[in-house]
């Protein structure tokens, strides 16, 4: 039984759509009205902020999951249910939920790199690319978590992708990386035939006119391809917050709040990407593990794998991944 089920929890829903929108338009309409390069130290303000925006929700959530279980006499009525008990279980999920979101979005910043890289994108225009990608990525996560939470009811369903992430894991751990070229891309490949394309930027639009003709920019081809990118990570991450809790709630709103910032974090690390020599092996284990969660350990662990145990062996995951780069940073020089 889901502790927040749609029909009556409608109203948190579309109050943290509201909260979102006004979020994203704060920050175009206001903080980023004007194009610029993002520095460093603005990139890591924003990162504070957007992890900061997360933490308190979750505090928040704590509180509310707590007050309205407390009083929920349906479930009270449940022979062994602690309200404390499952409003702390909700927030523990949400932060870990969080943490592996954030954690294998690092992934996406290398495309993002690539892709600026291969369309020429000048940083000062990087930005608002991202931002109608994200725009854009918060769409199809929603679609992504409304679609999962109808399929993970389905026991061999929840089999079949957690052996999707132990062979995805796998595969990251044991195969050299790969990242896609966008001119071998199908879908870039038939926008380029469909429409016509301008060999130069102009500005920070996506399209133009010339000649009383509408031609699409690099710009735009970049924003498909982020686009792209971002709808084949969501296959392993949201299946990934699905092994950790069965709630649509808590796997929407981690969801999005680490998506949120994921501008601000590939600003900040877009220059030290060379720096992470051995992140890959720690999202692969991250990978492995809640792919094993989901499809091994939750029926050894009658039905619900520790969600404390959880977020520690996913901080030490991550943790010494991070450490061994930075020894092996430390070598070289």
């Amino acid at each position: 039984m889901s502790l927040y089920p749609f029909v009556e929890y409608w109203p948190l829903y579309l109050g943290f759509v509201l909260f979102v929108v006004t979020l994203l338009l704060l920050d175009l309409g206001v903080f980023h009205r004007k194009a610029h390069e993002v520095s460093f130290r603005e990139a890591a303000v924003w990162t504070t902020i957007w992890i900061s925006l997360a933490l308190i929700f979750n505090l928040l959530f704590y509180q509310y999951s707590l007050w309205k279980f407390s009083t929920d006499t349906a479930l009270l009525a449940i022979p062994g249910f602690d309200a404390a008990e499952a409003a702390k279980r909700s927030a523990l999920e949400f932060l870990t939920g969080f943490i592996v979101e954030k954690t294998l979005a690092i992934d996406n910043v290398f495309i993002f790199a690539v892709v600026f890289s291969y369309f020429a994108v000048p940083p000062v225009y990087q930005h608002r690319i991202l931002f109608f990608g994200i725009l854009g990525a918060l769409i199809f996560r929603a679609l992504f978590v409304a679609l999962g939470s109808y399929l993970m009811e389905y026991h061999a369903v929840v089999i079949f992708f957690g052996v999707l992430l132990i062979v995805t894991g796998l595969k990251m751990f044991l195969a050299p990386s790969k990242i896609m070229d966008p001119e071998k891309n199908l879908l870039i490949r038939i926008l380029k035939s469909m429409l016509r394309i301008h060999p130069k930027i102009e500005g920070e639009n996506f399209f133009i006119r010339k000649n009383g003709l509408l031609y699409a920019t690099p710009l735009f081809l970049a924003l498909v391809f982020v686009e792209i990118s971002d709808i084949i990570f969501a296959i392993d991450s949201v299946p990934a917050i699905f092994a950790l809790t069965k709630e649509p709630l808590i796997v929407f709103t981690s969801n999005i709040f680490a998506i949120l910032g994921l501008r601000s974090m590939y600003f900040m690390l877009s220059g030290a990407m060379d720096r992470f020599t051995y992140i890959k092996y720690g999202l692969a284990s991250v990978l492995i593990f809640v792919g094993l969660k989901m499809a091994w350990l939750n029926e050894q662990f009658g039905g619900k794998f520790p969600i404390s145990w959880s977020l520690i062996i996913i901080g030490i995951l991550i943790g010494s991944s991070m450490l061994l780069s930075a020894i092996a940073v430390r070598r070289a020089r």
